[in-house]
């Protein structure tokens, strides 16, 4: 009997504002930090590389940093996106991001189809942050993507960072570690799932 080895996932962070080291930025890469305990492998897709051009449809005149964003979603087995609330909704610079996800529109596996998708927003406020938060599951389900039952909201007009950048908020680091957590634990079992469909389709 064939035992299954333990595979690590491919977990992309998506996210943050063009300016390297955003509070966005900083719980994202918190997320990724979590998923590496874990057992995952991490990418990360933020600061300066979000500022892609506007994405052109039918075009394949692509930046070498819009190929490699476009790879990254090929390759990775999970995602978390993070994007601060701007006027009660995601900023431009990450739906320009997910927009290049329909380079994948003819893959064999198209867009986010089954992938987990966490969804982490940080607002000035709790009202935005919420209805940005429901526009980022909804695009994860327009991409084919499986948002996790739990969504982080931060709210960043309260302290949560020490004058380091440390993040001391309880509260916060739980919900990015349980958003963490579920898309690992996603992640784990498709991989799992689909290693066991080739051994038994090999087996027949």
């Amino acid at each position: 009997m064939m035992t299954l080895r333990p595979m690590r996932p491919l977990i992309l962070g998506v996210g943050g504002t063009a300016r390297n080291g955003s509070s966005t930025e900083r719980l994202l890469r918190t997320c990724l930090e979590v998923a590496e305990r874990n057992g995952a492998d991490v990418e990360i897709f933020t600061g300066e590389d979000l500022l892609l051009p506007p994405y052109a449809p039918g075009s394949m005149d692509r930046t070498a940093n819009a190929r490699r964003v476009v790879d990254l979603f090929r390759r990775m087995d999970g995602v978390v996106l993070a994007s601060p609330a701007y006027h009660g909704s995601i900023s431009g610079l990450v739906k320009n991001v997910l927009d290049y996800t329909e380079d994948l529109r003819s893959d064999e596996r198209i867009y986010f189809d089954n992938c987990a998708v966490g969804c982490l927003c940080c607002a000035g406020g709790w009202q935005a942050g919420g209805q940005t938060l429901t526009a980022m599951r909804a695009i994860a389900h327009a991409l084919r993507g499986w948002p996790t039952p739990f969504g982080a909201l931060v709210n960043t007009s309260l302290p949560i960072f020490d004058e380091k950048g440390t993040l001391i908020d309880d509260s916060v680091a739980n919900q990015l570690r349980i958003v963490s957590e579920q898309v690992v634990q996603f992640a784990k079992m498709r991989l799992t799932m689909d290693a066991a469909h080739r051994i038994d389709g090999g087996a027949a």
